[in-house]
């Protein structure tokens, strides 16, 4: 029997959503699932809620919860983590604006600059205590991590646990794969196409057309400003959920229904995304909201009221959506499973693992977002070429995760400084250390560690 672990399963979003995956698989039928959560009501609440959908349905799996990690983890054969601390939004609204007052432009606050660094001091620590656990109790466990800051969160585990099979998912690839086909006018399986760079810092590096095997990328170009245009973004995304009542289901590989939507600002939430198109000559992956947390310049051409209504848009979202278990796949986290399982080798389109070497000018243990084939002996990372210009803007990061991976480790005060001082969003020095005293205090008990 196949057993899994979903760590952090009292949020019902996360726990109900990888349910969901889990139970539309003939494949994972008849495993164990096991929810894990530090709030027991939580974790309760959850299994409540997925046995009466097992009974109602006559799925063969077997749920149980527990607060008790260790008793979780004994024979477990997957983990999946995706866990937050303390009040999410308070604390990532600290993460954001305090920097701002301390002068740094940033544009968001969750996975790279100045934020990102708060969130990793705050949330790796309680990682790398779970991971701790897996490698004492199953240590030959796949375990699949969906928290943030993806990329320092799998650089600092992989570089405490060089053994683990850590692997770092993240459903943005999504926001490409769902228009690259409509606006190149063919369908999915007309295409193939590869993308790459840290996470949520990646952009696409092949498309190819399958029925005669020429480059689309040209044609991505070309046809790029007249699609994204018009294409609505969070901005129109939020107005119109207010308008209605209703939330729209944004996350993961499904279509976004936006047929409501009367008017669209131009390349709503997308200005930084075009300026790098155009200059670059890559199509970012994602919203200007996260591609612009790494990019020092990005302050001066992001959509800013797009990046606030997509903040607003996903408070309102996760604190106000009705959660409900659906027998559909919506992550990848499953088909990987399966694959490891022996349900037939295939290429998964993004994975967070170390480098080693898939992208070229980046050392081999900053983890990366590469595609991946995947087959019962593994997940094997496929190479691949992002343009000059953004291999460069990749590498501004090395230093940033290598201190904030060595200030956690070492618990270091001064560390946490330095990769401050070394990322390219800080465009000063005076007032830093007071900062980060700051957040050491306004964001105990987490960071008290930090000497």
């Amino acid at each position: 029997m196949t057993k899994i672990v979903l760590v952090g399963a009292g949020s019902l979003q996360f726990g109900t959503g990888m349910l969901g995956d889990l139970f539309q698989s003939s494949k994972m039928s008849g495993s164990e699932i096991v929810l894990h959560d530090i709030n027991e009501p939580a974790a309760k609440k959850t299994l409540d809620v997925a046995e009466a959908f097992i009974q109602g349905k006559d799925l063969k799996f077997q749920l149980s919860a527990t607060t008790d990690l260790p008793s979780a983890l004994r024979g477990a054969d997957f983990v999946v983590i995706s866990i937050e601390v303390g009040d999410r939004f308070a604390l990532w609204d600290m993460d954001w604006k305090v920097p701002m007052q301390h002068g740094i432009r940033q544009v968001y606050g969750e996975n790279g600059g100045p934020g990102g660094l708060f969130h990793s001091l705050r949330i790796i620590p309680p990682i790398l205590d779970i991971c701790q656990h897996i490698s004492d109790i199953c240590p030959g466990a796949t375990v699949f991590n969906y928290s943030n800051p993806m990329s320092r969160i799998c650089t600092t585990v992989h570089r405490k646990f060089p053994d683990l099979k850590f692997i770092g998912m993240c459903h943005e690839i999504a926001s490409l794969e769902r228009h690259l086909a409509p606006l190149l006018g063919v369908e999915r399986s007309d295409i193939t196409y590869r993308a790459g760079g840290l996470n949520h810092f990646s952009v696409l590096t092949d498309v190819t057309y399958t029925k005669d095997g020429t480059c689309a990328y040209g044609d991505v170009r070309e046809k790029a400003a007249g699609y994204f245009n018009c294409k609505p973004g969070y901005s129109e995304i939020l107005q119109l959920s207010r308008s209605t009542g209703r939330s729209i289901e944004t996350e993961g590989f499904v279509h976004i229904d936006v047929s409501e939507v009367n008017s669209v600002r131009p390349w709503s939430d997308r200005w930084l995304f075009a300026y790098v198109l155009n200059k670059f000559g890559a199509l970012p992956i994602t919203y200007d909201s996260h591609f612009g947390e790494y990019i020092q310049w990005a302050h001066d051409q992001a959509d800013h009221q797009g990046i606030q209504d997509f903040y607003t848009y996903y408070r309102e979202f996760l604190g106000n959506s009705d959660p409900y278990i659906e027998l559909k796949c919506k992550e990848r986290v499953v088909p990987i499973m399966e694959a490891l399982l022996g349900a037939g080798a295939y290429e998964e389109a993004a994975v967070n693992i170390p480098n080693a070497g898939y992208i070229s000018n980046l050392p081999d243990w900053i983890c990366v977002e590469v595609p991946a084939m995947i087959d019962e002996n593994g997940v094997h990372g496929i190479p691949v070429n992002p343009p000059a210009g953004i291999r460069g803007l990749l590498t501004n990061q090395i230093g940033v995760h290598d201190l904030t991976a060595d200030a956690i480790l070492n618990k270091s005060r001064d560390l946490a400084i330095q990769a401050l001082l070394v990322d390219p969003v800080v465009g000063k020095s005076q007032g830093l250390e007071s900062l980060v005293d700051h957040m050491i205090t306004e964001q105990s008990p987490w960071l008290d560690y930090l000497q």
